[in-house]
C-alpha cells in the first residue's frame, strides 16, 4: 500500500454553494476553508471538498459518487428541489437500481438502492 484515500475533491465555480447542495444530500457540516476551497465532513464516509476552478465542466465525469438511498424516486425528487437534475431514467439490474443525477454544476453522481443500500 502506498497511501490511503484522504478525501474526494470536486472542481467547481462556487465551492460554498456546491458544498451546501451536497450537505443537503449527505448531512454533516461544511467547513469553509477559503472562498476557493470548502470541505464537507459528512456524518459517515469520506470528506468531500469543493475546489474553485476557472474552466467549465464539459464532458461526463470519469469518477462519480454513489449515494445509497432507500427510495430512488424520493431521493431524486428531493435533489431536484435543491438544484439537482435527473440524467436519464432509473436503471435496474441484478444488484438493485440506480438513478444518475447531476449537481447544480453538472457533476454526475448516482443514487443507488439495492442489496447493499441503506435500509429503514
Amino acid at each position: 500500500m502506498i497511501g490511503r484515500l484522504d478525501e474526494v475533491v470536486i472542481d467547481c465555480h462556487a465551492p460554498a454553494l456546491l458544498a451546501e447542495f451536497w450537505q443537503h444530500l449527505l448531512g454533516g457540516y461544511v467547513v469553509r476553508q477559503s472562498h476557493e476551497w470548502v470541505a464537507l465532513e459528512p456524518p459517515t464516509g469520506i470528506t468531500v471538498s469543493f475546489q474553485m476552478v476557472p474552466e467549465d465542466k464539459v464532458v461526463k465525469n470519469r469518477v462519480h459518487l454513489d449515494v445509497d438511498v432507500i427510495d430512488l424516486d424520493i431521493a431524486a425528487e428531493a435533489a431536484i428541489v435543491i438544484g439537482g437534475r435527473r440524467i436519464g431514467e432509473v436503471v435496474y439490474d441484478e444488484q438493485g437500481g440506480f438513478q444518475v443525477m447531476a449537481d447544480p454544476e453538472g457533476n454526475e453522481f448516482c443514487f443507488v438502492s439495492g442489496p447493499t443500500a441503506i435500509t429503514a
